[in-house]
């Protein structure tokens, strides 16, 4: 298991993390709605800050998120929620899944950050 990297999760560095995701999510929601063909795009945008996210709230080297690796700070099934939600972007399910997963995570730090 890669471990939660506690110099990494306090709250002023990773609420800008959650306050992007707010912008974007809106983006995206927006996109959905308007069915105008960005919010793939602003998928990725968010899948990657969401992956950017737990590695720099791990104690990894890794410039990526390692599929084969459990990670301490990723909620439950988070890896197999990723997978779905890199599968179809374009799917309004997956930006659902996607903003829970934000949620779940911001939680989960805060509960790691009381934990140390």
């Amino acid at each position: 298991m890669i471990k939660v990297n506690q110099g990494a999760i306090v709250k002023e560095l990773v609420d800008p993390y959650f306050e992007q995701w707010n912008e974007l999510s809106s983006l995206i929601h927006k996109a959905h709605d308007l069915r105008n063909g960005e919010a793939k795009s602003l998928m990725d945008e968010g899948i990657q800050l969401f992956e950017n996210c737990i590695i720099n709230c791990s104690e990894t080297t890794s410039l990526s998120i390692l599929e084969s690796e459990e990670y301490e700070v990723l909620p439950i099934n988070g890896m197999e929620r990723l997978q779905f939600i890199k599968m179809r972007p374009g799917q309004y399910a997956c930006f659902r899944q996607l903003d829970e997963l934000f949620k779940e995570l911001k939680k989960r730090l805060a509960r790691l950050r009381i934990k140390s």
